[in-house]
């Protein structure tokens, strides 16, 4: 009888979710880049025993069936979460839209196993979110995960209590982070001819220098732009930036074609990608010593025949392979590069530039520079490190990308 019963619930749990065309397609509407967080941004474990962790998330395209992707990529052991939730949430609060809640199943199931080095996807959830719309993922863990995985550079805030409080309505007193945890991505039931958009970077792309909670990151305010338009209104944004990231080798994360299989090419619904990537690579080249003209050279060499590898392996999947010319740094206090890393960056924005090297070009060099001293940010757009923009820096950049490039 037991057995029966657990059957029958299955079943009906299964029977219970939401419908899908056969005209719909799952499209990636919300994405973060996982890696295992540095020690400073790791959680202690004791605060990942019983405990539910509510973490907030903005949409750039909407629909009335979600699915949510939890992930366990870097863990070393399975890690069991026992029950999520979803709800309409809002930055800045751990409030939620507790009416319009959904416990969330997985293979009819509340409670999920995720394998060592894997990630999870739920089933269907009835639940509409509105274009640019902040969904609030909660979960309880028993167990805290053997290795966390995360996401740093969230700069949105997350709120940590002990016990299962995952359909809470608010949670007053918790802890609160600006990072994310164990969450990968938010896909949306979306109509024929709908697509997404990687954006692949560093803490450029992740937003460093942006407001924590304003989604004003250089991808937030483009999917803004998409939004704001019916020609594009079934294009979505996904920010697979990573604060330190490089092309050659492991920074903050793997390299970035280390990870272009898992943060690109399995994207649900991916058609276009937009690589911003190498300022680390050139600025950690002299940041101790300066470097050699043979270094300097074969740096150059490297980091072009890594962006045509990119190239190479988003054309075979089908997608659209978009080059974004490095933007100036020359007042960088971190890396203050000399007169021969400057060169090397105009090397290489213009095999960028070349055509034929990408399928189309993004000039964010020419939308950020100073036009007295074009080697540095423009005074408005330096968020004051001479390396990261500011908010409207960020602005100035997604209004550089051609929505003409994502054509039907």
């Amino acid at each position: 009888m037991k057995r029966f019963l657990t059957g029958l619930a299955l079943a009906l749990a299964i029977a219970a979710s939401p419908a899908i065309s056969k005209e719909a397609r799952w499209v990636g509407s919300w994405a973060a880049s996982q890696q295992i967080p540095e020690p400073r941004n790791a959680l202690d474990p004791a605060d990942l025993r019983d405990a539910t962790l509510r973490q907030i998330v903005r949409l750039s395209a909407g629909g009335k069936t979600i699915r949510v992707r939890l992930s366990n990529a870097f863990g070393t052991a399975p890690l069991r979460f026992s029950r999520v939730h979803v709800a309409p949430g809002r930055p800045e609060s751990s409030r939620i839209d507790a009416a319009r809640g959904r416990v969330v199943t997985f293979a009819g199931r509340q409670d999920v196993i995720v394998p060592a080095g894997a990630s999870w996807l739920s089933d269907p959830i009835d639940l509409a979110v509105p274009p640019l719309g902040s969904v609030a993922i909660s979960f309880h863990l028993p167990d805290p995960p053997a290795q966390q995985t995360g996401h740093p550079g969230s700069r949105t805030t997350s709120y940590l209590v002990h016990g299962d409080q995952v359909d809470a309505a608010e949670l007053p007193d918790a802890k609160t982070v600006d990072r994310w945890y164990q969450i990968a991505g938010i896909d949306v039931a979306a109509g024929k001819g709908s697509a997404a958009i990687v954006t692949l970077g560093d803490s450029i792309t992740d937003g460093a220098g942006s407001t924590t909670n304003a989604n004003d990151r250089w991808p937030d305010i483009l999917a803004q732009r998409l939004q704001a338009s019916q020609a594009t209104r079934h294009l979505s944004v996904l920010n697979h930036g990573i604060g330190g990231n490089r092309l050659l080798i492991d920074g903050l994360g793997p390299n970035a074609l280390a990870r272009f299989d898992r943060d690109v090419l399995a994207q649900p619904g991916v058609r276009y990608l937009v690589l911003l990537e190498g300022v680390n690579d050139l600025g950690g080249l002299t940041r101790e010593a300066p470097a050699t003209p043979a270094q300097r050279v074969d740096l150059v060499h490297r980091i072009t025949a890594t962006y045509a590898q990119i190239v190479a392996r988003a054309r075979a999947a089908g997608v659209k392979a978009i080059g974004a010319t490095i933007l100036p740094y020359g007042g960088s206090e971190y890396y203050h590069p000399d007169a021969g890393a400057e060169a090397d960056r105009q090397a290489i924005n213009a095999w960028i530039r070349t055509p034929g090297n990408f399928d189309a070009v993004v000039d964010f060099d020419a939308a950020t520079r100073d036009p007295t001293r074009p080697d540095r940010l423009r005074a408005d757009y330096d968020s004051g490190d001479g390396l990261h923009p500011s908010p409207a820096g960020y602005r100035a950049m997604a209004d550089a990308v051609p929505l003409g490039l994502f054509g039907r």
